[in-house]
């Protein structure tokens, strides 16, 4: 019961830093400056950034629900913390404020943090570490487009 309980409240801290972010980045994707950006040929049409960030935050909060259970400490909590900060400024950092070359930035370290998740939490967590690679594979694509715009722009 207390693994459900933990879920639930990743799910609601995830999701609401999803909610948060996307409401920072103030109609970002629809924006005239992010249309007539040169983005890479493999950008995803928008609808797939909706999914992979459902699929992510739903693996991540079952993933940091069975760390918390396993391992609450300061370690995880804060990785878990700078993981959310840097998530949520990366919407506001690149869509609203258009600051490209900072957002990479943002996102290579929010890159690393979730890499660090799933190195030195592995051996605890043993085959749930598969429920972080979404976000990870995620990161490397987003980290990819966010470069693209950065040096082709």
């Amino acid at each position: 019961m207390k693994l459900l309980k933990y879920v639930l409240i990743f799910l609601i801290i995830n999701f609401g830093a999803l909610a948060f972010g996307n409401w920072l980045m103030d109609d970002g994707p629809q924006t005239k400056w992010y249309i007539t950006l040169n983005l890479a040929p493999w950008t995803p049409p928008g609808w797939v950034f909706g999914a992979a960030w459902t699929t992510i935050m739903f693996c991540f909060s079952i993933y940091m629900a069975y760390l918390y259970k396993l391992k609450a400490n300061a370690l995880v909590i804060s990785l878990f913390s700078v993981q959310f900060v840097l998530n949520v400024i990366w919407n506001y950092i690149f869509f609203n404020q258009h600051m490209v070359g900072f957002g990479f930035t943002v996102i290579i370290l929010l890159t690393l943090v979730v890499a660090i998740f799933t190195v030195l939490f592995l051996k605890e967590m043993k085959v749930k570490t598969i429920l972080i690679l979404p976000y990870l594979i995620w990161l490397g694509i987003a980290t990819s487009l966010n470069g693209y715009i950065l040096f082709n722009n």
